[in-house]
């Protein structure tokens, strides 16, 4: 669904999106590996992609509108809020890229506009 909304995003991920990914990523690897990416998440630059190429290489579902995390980012959209940008990493072993901080917003993004760029932070 197209959107002429002008979806605002932060320069950089917010303090709490560290930690956010630490949680998630330690369920992946061991801590040592965890700790190492979400250093790395840390020192990397901001890149961009669309919402619709993100998903395709992380190979997860699209949350509904439904989902309350995504409703409130919606409305964060709605009202001009900026949105924090994503983390991502590259399983290169897997072929697959896992969302480590952002899955919600980029569900909430993609919902307004499949073709709407993101700004992570990818390694």
């Amino acid at each position: 669904m197209k959107n002429e909304k002008n979806i605002k995003w932060l320069k950089a991920p917010q303090t709490q999106d560290y930690p956010a990914a630490h949680s998630y990523l330690s369920l992946i690897y061991d801590e040592t590996k965890t700790v190492e990416l979400v250093k790395n998440l840390k020192e990397a630059a901001i890149s961009k992609y669309k919402a619709k190429d993100i998903f395709r290489a992380s190979n997860v579902s699209l949350l509904g509108i439904s989902n309350s995390h995504v409703d409130k980012d919606r409305k964060k959209i709605k009202k001009g809020i900026s949105l924090s940008p994503i983390l991502l990493v590259r399983d290169i072993s897997n072929g697959k890229l896992i969302i480590a901080d952002g899955y919600h917003r980029l569900c909430a993004v993609y919902s307004f506009d499949e073709d709407s760029i993101i700004p992570c932070k990818i390694i």
